[in-house]
């Protein structure tokens, strides 16, 4: 039950209704049962007349050989005697059945009940379309005969009005009380929720570059693991802040380097005396720089791509053969040019357990990167050709697809393979073209499809040793 509708849910609110809800609900409740209590109360004493009633009378009744006589004297009639709100009635009943004295209509009592001889009864009845309270009493006969009957029967007008001023002595008091309880009730609630509005000052007081955490030993303990929740997310903001800025340096470094070239060459086009040759030459270097360049936008583009896209945005069955397979097409061009042999080796696509959730583009950029990759560090030459292998390998049944490329290149030393991952890492002594973003931006892509990037020599004990990328996806994104 809400006693107070929002359209947006309130701390306060929900405490006052879980606290104001039963406190109303028990009104009636009490109501009911001060009525019921009431009611025992008052008849009470005006039971306890009626039995001596007819204790009374039972004294002047004689039960005798069949025969019940009853002699009331003036002083016993005066226990009869009406007052200005009820009426009191009698009944004698001889051992037959017959009227002996009194009102024919009083109520009998339950014939289904065996006479209790001597003792009083009491019970509820109706006489004269009104409710009557009546005392019954069996008479035994000196004879050993049957019983006489004697009722004393009471109208109720003054227990009710007894009972209603009872009532109203208790309840009254209670509507009196309720609202100062409310009151209590609302101002214990203010002053308890007051330290949420001392932790919302403080956040609203600092400064916009302020991530320190919030002190967590002046709030109360119920609002500690809020407190602890906001200073997580402040600490990982603030990584995220580092992390941000730190990228945006080593993007501005590895562009200046490009652009610087660009400039100095153009300026070198431009020199006074400069042959057909050098303009040449001069222009072959801007193009190559531009290249460059580009080549990096495209690779910081991807990775901030990466970085913002949801674990489930775009997310759809995906063959990572097909995938595969068609990136592997798309560079062989690149790979002749540097002859190197590039081929691909693994399951075909449709194969059982190649196929898994998750975004096709972000999964080519991620193979297009290893392949890119491997194709820049593998030498080639007429002695020794490079080679270079993708492949994929399925296991419908434990739920996992790997992905790995591998060359015969040179390979990456243990000590630098967490490295390459970072961005614009570049392993000392190499000196092919890179942008040193391509590992984290497969990183990146495999942590939103909740994969996990291996890096090993793809022959051990062999020199070269060449590397081997695998990419293990499993779990939730890797589909029969």
């Amino acid at each position: 039950m809400k006693l107070f509708q929002r359209a947006q849910r309130s701390l306060f609110g929900e405490i006052l209704d879980w606290m104001l809800t039963p406190l109303l609900l028990l009104v009636p409740v009490s109501i009911g049962v001060t009525w019921l209590v009431a009611q025992g109360i008052a008849n009470a004493p005006f039971d306890r007349a009626l039995e001596y009633n007819v204790q009374t009378l039972a004294r002047l009744v004689t039960v005798q050989q069949g025969q019940t006589t009853f002699v009331l004297p003036q002083p016993a009639r005066e226990i009869l005697r009406a007052d200005d709100a009820d009426r009191v009635y009698y009944q004698l009943l001889d051992s037959h059945g017959k009227l002996v004295s009194g009102e024919a209509d009083v109520p009998h009592p339950n014939q289904d009940e065996p006479p209790a001889i001597g003792v009083v009864t009491l019970r509820n009845g109706e006489m004269r379309g009104k409710p009557v309270r009546v005392a019954s009493l069996w008479l035994a006969s000196q004879d050993d005969a049957a019983p006489a009957l004697l009722q004393v029967a009471e109208t109720r007008e003054k227990q009710s009005v007894l009972a209603t001023e009872i009532i109203k002595g208790v309840l009254l008091p209670q509507f009196a009380i309720l609202p100062l309880a409310v009151l209590l009730i609302w101002l214990a609630l203010v002053r308890g929720i007051k330290p949420l509005s001392v932790v919302e000052a403080r956040i609203r007081e600092r400064r916009p570059g302020d991530l320190s955490p919030l002190d967590e030993s002046s709030v109360p303990l119920e609002v500690v693991p809020l407190v602890s929740s906001v200073n997580e997310l402040l600490d990982k903001l603030n990584d995220s802040i580092h992390t941000q800025k730190r990228f945006l340096a080593d993007a501005a470094h590895q562009l200046k380097t490009p652009l610087a070239g660009l400039r100095m060459q153009a300026d070198l086009a431009q020199r006074e005396g400069a042959n057909a040759d050098e303009l040449k030459q001069s222009l072959k270097q801007i193009g190559r720089a531009s290249v460059r360049a580009t080549h990096t936008v495209n690779q910081l583009l991807s990775l901030a791509r990466a970085e913002s896209t949801g674990a489930g945005t775009g997310r759809q069955p995906c063959d990572l053969a097909r995938l595969t397979i068609e990136v592997v097409r798309e560079a062989v061009p690149r790979a002749i040019e540097r002859r190197v042999d590039l081929g691909y080796d693994g399951a075909q696509p449709g194969a059982p357990g190649v196929v898994l959730e998750g975004n096709a583009t972000l999964l080519k950029e991620l193979i297009r990167n290893l392949v890119d990759n491997a194709i820049n560090y593998t030498p080639s030459s007429d002695e020794r050709p490079g080679v270079i292998t993708a492949r994929v390998l399925a296991d419908p049944f434990g739920h996992v697809v790997l992905l790995q490329v591998e060359d015969n290149g040179p390979g990456i030393a243990e000590a630098d393979r967490e490295l390459v991952f970072e961005p614009f890492y570049r392993v000392l002594g190499n000196e092919a073209d890179g942008s040193g973003l391509g590992l984290p931006i497969v990183r990146e892509i495999a942590n939103l499809h909740h994969a996990q990037v291996k890096l090993e020599d793809a022959h051990p004990g062999r020199q070269p040793p060449g590397a081997r990328f695998t990419v293990r996806f499993e779990g939730e994104s890797a589909a029969d």
